[in-house]
């Protein structure tokens, strides 16, 4: 396990605590970790530490190991955030039904983000504003790791997303650049 902490607080910075998914979880249940002083300057990041011990069957019937990452600009009033809850509650979803979530996928949650905010749903990523070897770890059992990274949209981006797919969304992310890391940003043009 330290080589995945080493993985992240060499971009997420510091791990400054971390608590299990599930009340009254059992020993070696995922845990969610908070980092801040990371490389991205102001953000402050959540990860699940530990998912990666169930492996996750994939459509294709690949068996995944992932650990979830969930990046923001603290909000006013509630500089914590929603990531601790958001990631505690992917990782309850994945582990019940055994499926990981994959490049492109699009996750609707029951209540956007922040109140009265339009990010309702979360996108999974390829964690691209860090350097390309975040993306996976070799830990110390040879276990290789995806990173997904999390990123909040909007009901029309998601659709956008179930519409024309992943790769015509990710081509607008890049057209039009918006702050990822905003859970206040309005949605791209679509």
């Amino acid at each position: 396990m330290a080589v995945l902490v080493d993985h992240f607080e060499a971009r997420l910075g510091v791990l400054e605590g971390a608590w299990s998914v599930a009340e009254q979880a059992p020993e070696g249940a995922p845990q969610v970790g908070y980092f801040t002083g990371g490389v991205l300057e102001g953000v402050q990041s959540f990860a699940t530490i530990g998912l990666h011990r169930t492996a996750l069957e994939s459509r294709t019937g690949r068996h995944l190991h992932l650990e979830l990452l969930g990046c923001n600009r603290p909000v006013p009033g509630d500089e914590v955030g929603p990531f601790s809850g958001v990631l505690e509650y992917v990782a309850g979803r994945l582990l019940t039904s055994g499926q990981a979530v994959l490049r492109g996928d699009v996750l609707r949650l029951p209540m956007a983000l922040t109140p009265g905010g339009s990010m309702t749903a979360l996108y999974a990523a390829i964690p691209v504003y860090f350097d390309d070897a975040f993306a996976s770890v070799v830990l110390e059992n040879g276990s290789d790791v995806a990173v997904v990274w999390l990123v909040p949209v909007g009901n029309h981006e998601a659709d956008f997303i179930d519409e024309k797919g992943w790769e015509a969304f990710e081509r607008e992310l890049v057209r039009q650049d918006p702050d990822l890391l905003d859970l206040s940003r309005s949605e791209i043009s679509l």
